[in-house]
């Protein structure tokens, strides 16, 4: 028979081959390396046997998915060991999760971390034994058979709850079998480094009625020194906490008072109103207007865009005058509303409506976490209505701001095109073509993307920005979001060129996203050491003693009046005192001013993280300041 691979090269086999011998008779370092295979599209094992005329792809522990299988394998080992060591324990589910993998297990006695030991020695004893990793299937009613004879009765209920007709699969390791649809690799022993992490609490299947499990982390890598990389970055991550560094920098507060709800001090006030001056600044060059609508609408309304009966779970609801209404998860069906205010023609479009507008969305409290998951929070929201044709264009455009506004802050980023979920609305028409047009927008850009499958908006596909920052780790921001329902739910329409109504075509579209979350990221981004435009402090004046303060507080006037922040310093500490607190707020700049910079008009400027760089008149230090901030430069 023959088989298409991934270059479109033909590969002769003997009929009844699996995906393994296509990689041996390709090379047998590819068959060394190969952990699973692509088989006309569908992630298999390498035993998976081949047809005539498949499309091949081997996959390797370095591509995702690849690394995917590899962890996933991993947690297996791990459920392996935990039955091993406690026999009476009882498996529920153990997914792969962003940089690693966990188990769920319902343990008779509690464990801690220190158990991890005699955890993690056991499966290496597993990996060393390199097991032979099998997968078999078996009808509804001998795989419930199955898992009862071993008393794994939260595999029993998974299976129970598998749509009729589904296969049911399971994997054995040596003496160990678990419920798993896989793939895998096809052995123990192709694991080289893992570690187990943390332990957590967890309800069975998310259900605060239902039974606390004990969640136990772990992560894989297919290297020693890539897992070394990866713990050395947590620790790099742990000094960046956002939630350490935004109490000791004075930006922000959480407080039990409103948990979810954020409190924003001075400085964060600063920094997050410096941000919206820079979207203003760039939305208003490209185009865009901006509007307010009300914070709080009635169920008519949200039933309309469809979040009543699509997004209900996640609204504070209340009741105004006997009617019932909800507080905004999203600032979409208020653009509606601002958009019919008055009528449109085709000239007017398209119209890019920009709002600053404050959602908030019913998040449960365990995954609540500082600024990055809360309850309520500003989103840097625009809303584009267009003509069909205008749809290209205006997509590549908000891309571009996208682009721009990412490389100020020194953000690489990747882009993923998410299609249509299950529980969407519309057409199969509208789907296709809303698809079809963010495909071509980012085929003209030249811009590489993925493809992540039934992701999308309940109301259209979107495409998802995530950036990387400055260890590695990865956000996910910006959208754009191509939407063909919602103004036919609102009944928008504009007069064309024909004299006849038609149905705009809309936009939805964040670059920051959540400006709460952004600045989180950026926090931990720039380890609070901010680019002098974004710092809420630039400059710190320092007199040596007590004749310059008159001098200390010329200076911040003057700085102030060609509109730089800056403040003195006029505690009576020693020099080298106020300089070490400077530093450790993270201050930009230093002026050290003393009986001779005051005598001559200078100052004695030390840079965060040089230290001295000389003395210079105070008019040039103030126009470099002034131009640093004013041209946004990098620190």
């Amino acid at each position: 028979m023959n088989i298409v691979l991934k270059n479109g090269d033909n590969l002769e086999l003997a009929d009844g081959a699996n995906a393994l011998e296509a990689a041996q008779r390709i090379s047998e370092g590819l068959a060394r390396a190969a952990v699973a295979a692509k088989i006309n599209g569908r992630l298999c094992d390498l035993t998976a046997p081949l047809a005539e005329g498949d499309a091949l792809e081997i996959v390797t522990v370095k591509d995702p998915e690849g690394l995917h299988v590899y962890r996933h394998t991993c947690a297996h080992v791990l459920a392996q060991a935990i039955k091993t060591v406690y026999p009476t324990c009882k498996l529920a589910i153990g997914p792969v999760i962003d940089n690693g993998f966990y188990y769920d297990v319902d343990f008779k006695t509690p464990i801690t971390m220190e158990d991890f030991v005699k955890i993690e020695a056991e499966m290496k004893k597993i990996v060393k034994s390199n097991l032979p990793i099998e997968r078999f299937t078996l009808p509804r009613k001998e795989a419930i058979a199955l898992m009862s004879k071993y008393r794994e009765n939260y595999k029993v209920e998974l299976i129970q709850d598998l749509p009729e007709g589904e296969e049911i699969s399971f994997y054995k390791q040596g003496a160990f079998t678990d419920l798993c649809r896989g793939p895998h690799l096809p052995s123990t022993g192709k694991i080289k480094a893992f570690k187990l992490v943390s332990i957590a609490g967890a309800y069975w299947r998310g259900d605060e009625k239902k039974k606390m499990l004990t969640r136990i982390y772990g992560t894989a890598f297919a290297k020693k020194e890539e897992m070394d990389e990866y713990f050395q970055m947590l620790e790099e991550a742990k000094k960046r906490d956002h939630v350490k560094l935004g109490k000791e920098m004075k930006l922000f507060a959480l407080l039990g008072e409103g948990k979810g709800f954020p409190f924003f001090l001075p400085n964060g006030m600063i920094l997050k109103n410096t941000l919206i001056d820079y979207w203003r600044q760039i939305h208003r060059r490209e185009g865009y207007v901006e509007v307010q609508t009300p914070i709080i609408l009635n169920r008519s309304l949200w039933k309309t865009s469809g979040h009543w009966d699509h997004y209900k779970d996640n609204m504070y609801t209340t009741k105004i005058d006997g009617e019932d209404c909800a507080i905004k998860p999203m600032n979409c069906p208020g653009g509606m509303l601002v958009y019919k205010t008055s009528p449109h023609s085709y000239k007017d479009l398209p119209i890019r409506m920009g709002e600053l507008g404050l959602v908030h969305r019913h998040e449960k409290s365990g995954q609540l976490h500082g600024l990055m998951r809360v309850r309520c929070f500003t989103q840097d929201d625009a809303h584009i209505f267009m003509l069909p044709e205008q749809i290209t264009e205006e997509i590549k455009s908000v891309v571009r701001i996208i682009d721009e506004v990412y490389s100020l802050f020194g953000f690489k980023y990747h882009v993923e095109l998410s299609t249509r979920p299950d529980n969407s609305m519309g057409s199969d028409e509208d789907w296709e073509a809303a698809t079809n047009a963010l495909k071509t927008a980012l085929d003209e850009l030249h811009l590489p993307y993925t493809v992540n499958e039934g992701d999308g908006a309940f109301y259209g596909p979107k495409i998802d920005f995530h950036l990387e920052d400055s260890i590695k780790r990865t956000w996910q921001c910006g959208t754009i979001q191509l939407d063909f329902q919602m103004p036919q739910r609102f009944d928008l329409d504009y007069v064309g060129e024909d004299g006849m109504k038609h149905r705009p075509i809309m936009i939805h579209r964040v670059v920051f996203g959540s400006i709460e979350r952004f600045i989180g990221i950026l926090i931990e981004h720039f380890a609070g050491k901010f680019p002098v435009w974004l710092s809420p402090e630039q400059v710190r004046v320092l007199p040596v003693t007590d004749r310059a303060a008159g001098y200390a507080e010329e200076l911040v006037k003057l700085m102030t009046a060609n509109g730089l922040r800056a403040s003195a310093d006029l505690r009576k500490e020693k020099i080298g005192r106020k300089i070490l607190d400077a530093e450790l707020e993270k201050v930009p700049y230093k002026l050290v001013i003393g009986d001779k910079e005051m005598e001559n008009g200078t100052v004695s400027v030390r840079r965060r993280g040089e230290g001295d760089i000389g003395v210079m008149e105070k008019e040039k230090f103030i126009a470099l300041l002034k131009e640093e901030n004013d041209t946004k430069k990098a620190f």
